[in-house]
């Protein structure tokens, strides 16, 4: 696989100008896909302006002056990719990765105590050594819990620096939740119906906002119980 990556090849998550130079910061692997990332590079340089070169932009992140989600990382290939966030404590400054309405991850301020936690969603489920439960998480991470009381689809809001769940936001009806896929991809809205398909084909949910519309049920990303618990971007909400 290619460390390079082309401007004009880069995933279109990525808000960038395409026929500016030739090439671009290409992700890590990590644990965000690179369709769905943005290297934390680019980040600093593209996003936030604070380097004018990949020179600047590698002392400073060698420097251990970024965050993300609560752990220093020293890598500007380190992808970063939805409800991460990313904290500048020497500027005081904290944001969240989102989709927009055109499907670009982009950083949303947020305050630093909102800088404390993430919404993470449980993508699947195991049973490990010790009877344990093992939820596997949408950011690439896991935890290991002594009881099956969260479904797939739900999302937890995780504390970074004690890394215990703090509330659940349960994939049902009447939950706000942003669509992270598909051509409603960065809208927010309420869950009004899930349609399980008997079949081998994806069951599709009923969303209630500024337009009604069905999607798919893995690009619906509960954030709230009946409001957003997280800053959004400018949408309205019905």
């Amino acid at each position: 696989m290619s460390k390079h990556l082309k401007r004009l090849n880069a995933p279109k998550t990525l808000k960038i100008h395409r026929k500016e130079k030739t090439w671009t910061i290409k992700s890590s692997p990590g644990p965000h896909p690179l369709g769905k990332s943005i290297p934390l590079g680019l980040v600093l340089r593209n996003y936030l302006n604070l380097a004018d070169n990949l020179k600047e932009t590698k002392k400073i992140i060698s420097e251990g002056e970024i965050l993300v989600d609560g752990i220093v990382r020293k890598n500007h290939k380190f992808p970063c990719g939805f409800m991460d966030v990313v904290s500048i404590p020497k500027l005081k400054k904290d944001y969240r990765l989102l989709f927009n309405t055109r499907g670009k991850l982009i950083l949303i301020p947020i305050t630093s105590n909102e800088a404390s936690w993430k919404l993470c969603r449980i993508e699947n489920k195991s049973i490990v050594k010790g009877k344990k439960i093992q939820i596997n998480l949408h950011d690439g991470k896991n935890k290991l819990l002594n009881k099956d009381e969260y479904k797939t689809g739900d999302v937890l809001k995780i504390l970074f620096k004690e890394g215990k769940i703090d509330d659940i936001y349960k994939f049902e009806k009447g939950t706000i939740s942003m669509i992270i896929g598909g051509s409603h991809i960065g809208e927010v809205a309420n869950i009004e119906d899930i349609e399980i398909i008997p079949s081998s084909k994806p069951n599709l949910t009923k969303m209630k906002g500024k337009n009604d519309f069905s999607t798919l049920q893995k690009y619906v990303f509960p954030i709230g119980k009946t409001k957003p618990a997280i800053e959004i971007p400018e949408v309205k909400i019905q």
